[in-house]
């Protein structure tokens, strides 16, 4: 009963997790950049939902809906201002950037917010009993939303014009352009989406830890990048499976070993797939021309 109730939990956290990681995944997979700062969004997206319900008085589904706006269009002027006209420096001047704009928009946010956490209100009330199971309705709606949000991704990527141009793009971005592709309009697709996606893991987060503060996208964003790594970073169903892997895995620590342990393992993990399989467990090697 117990392990069963650590494995809900799990899938639940992963459920977040994943929705974070397939952020860090789609980046990667079309720019080959590791935006450090796709945690902060998470953060930025906390603090619309926290104004839009506190400070504004806006019924909980339009703060819900307002971050859901914001973040997208953030994600786009981020990419627009700090990483294209960086596209073809090398690499480390990319992530370098990453981490400076995760700390401008913490520091941003500390000096408009203050440092003091902010408190929500509870978005999704209520309890379901099932047998001798309890499940907060914020679980279950967490797990739904974020399997269907993953089957929509999914559509997305392998079904629709734009998902094909984004495979191109992940592929060979000269070719890519050669047939006619916008480029520049595909990363910033790539952009809003990861984003959108980071604003819907915030209000599912919010929903379980209902305090807002500006650091509060760093450890989430940690190990969401974590599970992107285990899984294949660029690969979207291995994003999906390292997220619930990480989540599973952090509360059967939680629940059988000590808690204080759960964020070590995480990183403990890290160090395993890149000793073991650096590709990940659904990634692709592929070797580097040089």
């Amino acid at each position: 009963m117990i392990f069963i109730s650590q494995l809900i939990n799990g899938v639940h956290v992963g459920s977040i997790y994943a929705l974070v990681a397939l952020g860090y995944s789609m980046v990667y997979g079309i720019i080959k950049l590791i935006n450090f700062a796709h945690g902060d969004i998470i953060m930025v997206a906390s603090y619309a939902v926290w104004y839009g319900a506190v400070r504004m008085g806006l019924p909980t589904w339009a703060a819900i809906l307002l971050s859901i706006v914001i973040c997208p269009l953030l994600g786009m002027l981020i990419e627009k201002i700090a990483y294209k006209p960086l596209r073809g420096s090398a690499r480390i001047s990319l992530l370098i950037t990453a981490i400076g704009v995760s700390f401008l928009l913490q520091n941003l946010a500390r000096m408009i917010f203050t440092a003091t956490p902010q408190s929500l209100p509870a978005l999704i009330p209520g309890k379901l009993s099932v047998g001798p199971w309890t499940l907060s309705y914020t679980t279950l709606v967490t797990i739904a939303v974020a399997v269907v949000m993953m089957l929509c991704l999914n559509l997305l990527v392998s079904r629709t014009k734009m998902g094909k141009a984004m495979r191109a793009v992940s592929e060979d971005t000269e070719a890519a352009q050669l047939m006619g592709i916008n480029v520049n309009h595909t990363i910033s697709f790539t952009f809003a989406i990861g984003s959108g996606l980071a604003a819907v893991a915030a209000v599912l987060y919010c929903c379980s830890y209902p305090q807002v503060s500006p650091t509060m996208g760093s450890l989430l964003g940690l190990k969401a990048f974590v599970a992107a790594v285990l899984g294949g970073i660029g690969s979207i169903p291995g994003a999906m499976v390292g997220g619930f892997v990480i989540g599973i895995a952090e509360s059967l620590t939680k629940g059988y070993i000590h808690s204080g342990l759960a964020d070590a393992l995480v990183f403990l993990i890290l160090i395993v797939v890149l000793i073991v399989r650096p590709a990940g467990l659904m990634g692709v090697h592929r070797p580097e021309k040089v």
